[in-house]
Parts: structure tokens; C-alpha cells; sequence
């Protein structure tokens, strides 16, 4: 299964980029993470345990996966950020970020690609579940919240971040 969120923001590319890449500050940055643990690093790619909430009315849900994540900055039309779920029932899911300069800005997509085999019902089942319920949910609410720290007035600083209800 293979499902993208797009969103334009109003700011450079690189900043985006900045913010974003920045994995170890999301629990600061992004009210709907509650912990990104880095587990070990080689050169630009490190391996991190993430814990997002996804809110179902007053319910908050832990969902928790390990996930080896990098940059790629090759092409200045096109940076990505890449992450391969390594453990939890994402295991094997591969999302990349896209963050483009655009006339507006910038457009980031976010892809992800998963398949998970579950015996009687195939392939398919449970990435539409994960997709539908957890990963659509938690993926747009980081692309909204990155947008309004990427578009805010302070460059340099983002403001902490400050907890949302969905």
C-alpha cells in the first residue's frame, strides 16, 4: 500500500528541511510526540525509538515504532528525508519526505510504503488500517504543526510547542 500528504508552506525550503531533519527535537517540537529516543548513530543516519500520540476524542494513544532515519540533500530541488520502520507493526513501512521549492514557498509530500502480510487476509488489511487510523492522522499533524513552525516570525528558534486537541 502506498499513500502521500502534501502540504505548501510559506517559507524557504532549507528551513523547512532544518526543522524537519531535526528528529531528536520533535518531542519539543511537535506537541503530539511524546519521546524520540536515538538508540545509536552512524554518520548521518541514526536509529531512533519514536513514541507519537494519536488522540482518539479524550483517549490518548501511544503508538511506538523504531525507525533508522537520514537526510538526503543531493538535489537542491528535491531534499528528502528518508525513515525505514524497523520494529513495530510499522516494520518495513518506508517513508519519505519530499521538500520542494515551489512559487509559493515550498511543497512537502510525505510517501509511505508499506506492505505487512497477515494470514486469511492478506497484504493489504492491515496497512490500510495503519494508514487510515495512525499514520494519515499523525503525518498531517506534523506537516500543519512544521508548517506553522516554519512559517512563524522567529527563524532561528521555534516556539515550544504547545499541546493540541484533534
Amino acid at each position: 500500500m502506498e499513500s502521500h500528504l502534501s502540504i505548501r508552506i510559506a517559507a524557504p525550503p532549507r528551513r523547512v528541511f532544518e526543522l524537519a531533519r531535526d528528529t531528536e527535537r520533535w518531542p519539543t517540537l511537535l506537541p503530539h510526540y511524546r519521546q524520540v529516543d536515538v538508540r545509536s548513530r552512524a554518520g548521518d543516519r541514526v536509529v531512533a525509538r519514536m513514541v507519537a500520540e494519536r488522540r482518539f476524542g479524550p483517549l490518548a494513544v501511544p503508538v511506538t515504532w523504531r525507525a533508522i532515519c537520514w537526510p538526503e540533500e543531493t538535489d537542491p530541488e528535491d531534499l528528502r528525508l528518508r525513515f525505514r520502520h524497523v520494529r513495530g507493526v510499522t516494520a518495513g513501512m518506508e517513508v519519505t519526505w519530499h521538500i520542494r521549492p515551489d512559487s509559493d514557498g515550498t511543497q512537502v509530500t510525505i510517501e509511505h510504503a508499506f506492505r505487512r502480510h497477515l494470514p486469511f487476509v492478506g497484504d493489504e488489511f492491515l496497512p490500510r488500517i495503519v494508514d487510515r487510523w495512525f499514520t494519515q492522522v499523525i503525518a498531517g499533524r506534523t506537516l500543519a504543526r512544521i508548517r506553522q513552525l516554519a512559517e512563524a516570525d522567529e527563524p532561528s528558534d521555534p516556539p515550544a510547542a504547545t499541546k493540541e486537541a484533534t
